[in-house]
């Protein structure tokens, strides 16, 4: 199918297009003032952007890679520690770990949320570490003091903080967030009987500005949020070369900085991102009801009662995912794969001597996953497209084996 017809996996060409005008005035705006590096519309981003995460500090950074390792850094992550995550999550999450000097420890997913499992947290911690005489937590594995964890709030979805932040509380570690998906998504804390914003429940957060986010700058971008007004101004001397003060370097730093413009093209986007999440919500709803009828031939994404996803991507499972690639192609329908091999298996990671089948749920899941189109501006005659698509190729297919209690 050709031409006009395709429907592609992402737009980001509409929602420039509408606010062609307002961030081109940040452009003009930049000019008038030399304001390139600092200044005001950095400083009005990060005070937006803390209060949309309801949290007290933020701190806008060159990428989301650097968000997260300013953090770990800056939240007392030393060099020599290790930290754990999970293994199904995009590499730049153990890369932060590593560049913050420690090494990144694997602990399997939930099947149904894709995001880090509590149950198998506790039971590595119990079953895999031990104190020292000094009460330090050791990793058997590696023989280094676990000191964090970076639980990651995949595809737009909170991992289960409650029960991470119990057992962190319990075992002495710093909570992350990897919430570089997760722009405006929402927590339900049964503990405190209210609904926390991604960014806003560890003792600091990683957010990205990639330009596919639900919030995305025209390049590179990122943000660190946090409650702790020392950690904030750690994480803002790290990102400018140790600086407390122009030349004056208290600790040795990075150029990790957030250009003004981009800050400025962020703070015009984050008046939509309500709305644009809000629509992510409803085209997923769609796509729910659309494949309905499928049965077990395709996996669904699964919301928990305490969550309220916002959708970066909207991901199903199937047990040929060429097949099924190859399909919607032939159909003039974009896909993607998020992602294909898991940390533990990769060539970048194979120091760290991990096997295959030690992490099966997410091994499993990576070798099923397929994205399929999912932003505001999709329409719901391509939606309906792409649902006929896709249960058409479900048909001639096998089914995927869901976890124990997925209803869909």
């Amino acid at each position: 199918m050709s031409g006009s017809h395709n429907i592609p996996f992402l737009d980001l060409v509409a929602p420039h297009r509408e606010l062609k005008a307002e961030l081109t005035e940040v452009f003009h705006r930049a000019l008038d003032t030399a304001g390139f590096i600092g200044g005001p519309m950095v400083e009005e981003l990060e005070k937006a952007f803390a209060a949309f995460c309801t949290t007290s500090h933020s701190a806008a950074v060159s990428s989301g890679t650097d968000a997260l390792r300013f953090a770990l850094m800056a939240s007392g992550v030393q060099p020599g520690d290790a930290v754990i995550t999970v293994p199904y999550t995009f590499i730049a999450t153990t890369e932060a770990i590593s560049q913050s000097g420690a090494l990144p420890e694997f602990v399997d997913i939930d099947e149904r949320t894709y995001n880090l499992d509590p149950q198998k947290l506790r039971a590595y911690l119990q079953t895999r570490c031990a104190k020292d005489s000094s009460g330090k937590l050791i990793s058997r594995r590696s023989g280094r003091p676990v000191s964090a964890v970076v639980p990651v709030h995949l595809y737009g979805q909170c991992a289960d903080m409650d029960a991470i932040l119990d057992i962190a509380k319990q075992y002495g570690l710093i909570v992350v967030e990897d919430a570089c998906q997760a722009h405006g998504a929402e927590y339900f804390s049964r503990k405190q009987n209210r609904w926390f914003k991604a960014g806003s429940m560890g003792r600091a957060a990683a957010f990205s500005f990639y330009p596919g986010k639900n919030l995305g700058a025209c390049g590179e971008a990122g943000a660190v949020t946090t409650n702790d007004a020392e950690l904030a101004a750690k994480v803002k001397m790290l990102r400018d070369h140790g600086q407390a003060r122009k030349y004056y370097h208290e600790i040795e730093g990075y150029n990790g900085r957030l250009d003004a413009i981009q800050c400025g093209i962020l703070h015009v986007k984050l008046r939509h991102l309500p709305k644009w999440n809000e629509q992510r919500r409803e085209r997923a709803a769609e796509y729910d009801r659309l494949f309905a009828g499928a049965g077990s031939t395709i996996g669904l994404p699964f919301e928990p009662s305490w969550s309220r996803a916002v959708y970066h991507l909207y991901v199903v499972r199937t047990g040929d995912r060429e097949g099924m690639i190859a399909h919607l192609a032939k159909a003039g329908i974009g896909a993607g794969i998020h992602y294909p091999v898991p940390l533990h298996s990769q060539n970048a990671y194979r120091a760290l001597k991990y096997s295959q089948g030690d992490f099966p749920v997410a091994e499993r899941v990576a070798g099923e996953v397929v994205s399929l189109p999912m932003y505001p501006q999709l329409t719901a005659e391509q939606q309906r497209r792409v649902a006929e698509e896709v249960l058409r190729f479900a048909r001639l297919e096998t089914p995927v084996t869901l976890a124990a209690g997925e209803s869909h």
